[in-house]
């Protein structure tokens, strides 16, 4: 079968692998679309801090099914997205229902071979239903899913500002389902064409994040600021940043992530009693409410889905697309 492996940063090849065989309790799975996201354009450029190499990249699938191991009972062609987070399902995050978090976890594509392949071996709890969704629907379940989480982890007092820092995908799926929970959102970039595809594409407002970027938020807001902040930028700097955009009694919501300590002034963060939380992953209710939302129209797929391209171009495309970031959200690779 066909592979696409990140050898070393910036060294990618179409190689040939034998065919997976699942074992008990597993599936195996025609990969027909994969995802491609900041995560592997990380891998592929050295910037990631929990992988090594070499490394099959992907972790954004929809195929599907083809085959069962032993004691597995799905129903072979059904259509399916993947839960890359296998957890362990003993750790203390696992116990208390949060394998999000899981101690021990296994990324697909990150900690283990991902699905930029013809097929792959998962384990049958990692399968998810996506009868009723097109392939690149199924492909896209995931990045909506840390979004979904994201906005989950935000308190809710009813309606409110929300403001999203970070216009790529995630920042994308967090402020879509931020609107669906019913806030009013505003987004915040630093590159104007990602705003410009929100504002003309989603309807959403969005604002350059340039120096001048508080005092118009002030102005904007009459010096209230934002009930909720979720920070999807994955820069230190931002994230350090968003915390004078949080209003007295707000919450932050940190689900970007980048290597590094990160600080804040102590008496900005206790006088405003500010709610501090992280979004790790997704948990299998985000990956439901994306699914439903998918369904009933209410996430707009067709619009996210900017970009497509064939497994044999992945090696020379993905490092055109990470120098056309401005105008990607969503590349899907097709098989």
């Amino acid at each position: 079968m066909r592979a696409i492996i990140c050898q070393e940063p910036f060294q990618l090849a179409q190689v040939n692998r034998e065919a997976p065989v699942p074992g008990p309790g597993e599936v195996l799975v025609r990969v027909r679309r994969v995802g491609l996201c900041g995560t592997d354009y990380h891998i592929f450029s050295g910037r990631h801090p929990f992988l090594s190499y070499p490394r099959v990249m992907g972790h954004e699938l929809g195929g599907e099914i083809v085959a069962l191991g032993e004691g597995a009972t799905l129903e072979i062609g059904r259509i399916v997205a993947i839960n890359p987070y296998l957890a362990c399902g003993h750790c203390i995050a696992c116990r208390k229902g949060r394998p999000n978090a899981c101690v021990n976890i296994n990324v697909l594509g990150v900690h283990s071979d991902g699905g930029m392949c013809d097929l792959l071996v998962v384990p049958e709890r990692a399968v998810i239903d996506a009868t009723g969704l097109t392939l690149d629907q199924a492909a896209m379940v995931e990045f909506l899913a840390i979004g979904a989480h994201a906005i989950s982890r935000a308190p809710k007092d009813g309606e409110g500002r929300m403001l999203v820092v970070g216009a790529g995908p995630i920042g994308i799926a967090s402020a879509l389902f931020g609107r669906l929970d019913g806030f009013d959102v505003t987004l915040v970039d630093q590159r104007a064409p990602r705003l410009a595809f929100a504002r003309n594409k989603l309807g959403f407002e969005g604002l350059v994040a340039d120096e001048a970027l508080g005092s118009v938020l002030i102005e904007r807001t009459c010096g209230d600021m934002f009930d909720v902040v979720v920070d999807a930028s994955g820069s230190l700097a931002a994230m350090r940043r968003s915390l004078d955009f949080v209003g007295h009694g707000g919450a932050l919501v940190l689900v970007g992530v980048a290597p590094g300590e990160l600080s804040f002034a102590d008496p900005e963060f206790h006088k405003r009693e500010t709610v501090m939380l992280a979004s790790r992953n997704a948990l299998a209710s985000d990956f439901q409410r994306v699914i439903a939302a998918m369904r009933s129209g209410d996430i707009p797929t067709e619009i996210l889905h900017t970009h497509s391209l064939a497994i044999d171009a992945v090696p020379q495309r993905i490092p055109e697309l990470i120098a056309e970031a401005d105008t990607v959200l969503k590349a899907i690779v097709e098989l």
